[in-house]
């Protein structure tokens, strides 16, 4: 009976807001095709793949493509740098994310804040190629711009693509630099939809303006905050392969310290073409970040019922 009436009710709600489902509709086909369709292709995680035989009629092996990237360490390797990777991304992307926000929400004169909005968001709009690009003439021994720089003040040449320790916060720098904007333009839609009447109350009582952004604004900011920390948190586990694979490249020296998931999946399929390893990482990513982002929710929900996700 409450299946029936369910039903019911989203069949009134789809009456009333046709168009917006209509709306929905392309992202909708998008993930049948591409998300659902395809999820019985997760079983060649564990077969001894053989295109010959195809996914279904390949030899059943269990879980001993997962044993073999135990065993050889790689799946604690890659997995300890992803999460650390996607950790200080998130960290540090939000607080700058909120921090510029907050700035800019505090900006009177519109032009300048329109011009700073811009250049914020540029690096958004540039093609991980296109950093690649611009960090491999920054770094290059030969005759990049920092060791150019470095002998012509009667320095030594320092060799970066073969020192992987500093890689990770060149890495950490270009994302930072690249996602920055965006996430901004989010938490300053977040702050402009606050009541101005808020901030009137709490003039009127006295507050100073930064106590204003203390007491108002970082508050009424939390539940987007933590709304789009759920989102990260879901992807922890697939880091941004455009920008470890256009920086790093398949230069072997750095992989140690910056080898991701993403990359390692990608040099199983074009290198070796092991496609039953490949997608065993892909299978135990998939399901890490569905754990992950189950347990999180629940935590808030229990803390916090308003900001869970469901």
């Amino acid at each position: 009976m409450k299946v029936k009436r369910g039903f019911q009710a989203f069949g009134k709600e789809m009456r009333k807001n046709w168009v917006m489902f209509l709306m929905l509709l392309p992202a909708i086909v998008y993930f049948i095709i591409f998300s659902y369709i395809t999820m019985p292709g997760a079983y060649v995680a564990f077969v001894n793949y053989n295109p010959n035989k195809g996914i279904f009629g390949s030899d059943f092996v269990g879980f001993k493509n997962f044993e073999f990237l135990i065993k050889n360490g790689d799946l604690w390797r890659i997995t300890k740098n992803t999460l650390l990777y996607n950790i200080v991304f998130l960290i540090l992307s939000h607080s700058l994310q909120i921090i510029l926000a907050i700035m800019l929400s505090e900006i009177m004169n519109k032009y300048f804040k329109k011009f700073s909005q811009s250049v914020i968001l540029l690096p958004h709009f540039i093609s991980y190629v296109v950093v690649g690009v611009f960090a491999y003439n920054l770094f290059n021994f030969d005759n990049g711009f920092i060791n150019t720089v470095l002998v012509n003040l009667g320095m030594e040449r320092y060799s970066f693509y073969s020192n992987p320790g500093i890689w990770k916060y060149i890495i950490v720098f270009f994302y930072i630099w690249k996602t920055t904007g965006y996430g901004m333009i989010v938490y300053l839609a977040a702050i402009t939809g606050i009541s101005t009447e808020v901030y009137e109350a709490a003039y009127i009582d006295g507050a100073s303006r930064i106590q204003r952004i203390c007491y108002v604004t970082i508050p009424l900011l939390k539940q987007t905050f933590i709304l789009l920390l759920l989102f990260g948190l879901g992807g922890i586990l697939r880091g941004s392969f455009d920008l470890f694979y256009n920086l790093i490249g398949t230069n072997s020296l750095l992989y140690h310290q910056t080898d991701i998931i993403d990359t390692y999946v990608y040099r199983s399929l074009i290198g070796s073409f092991n496609f039953a390893s490949s997608a065993a990482v892909g299978l135990y990513q998939s399901v890490f970040g569905l754990i992950l982002v189950l347990t999180i929710n629940l935590i808030v929900k229990k803390i916090e019922p308003e900001s869970a996700l469901f």
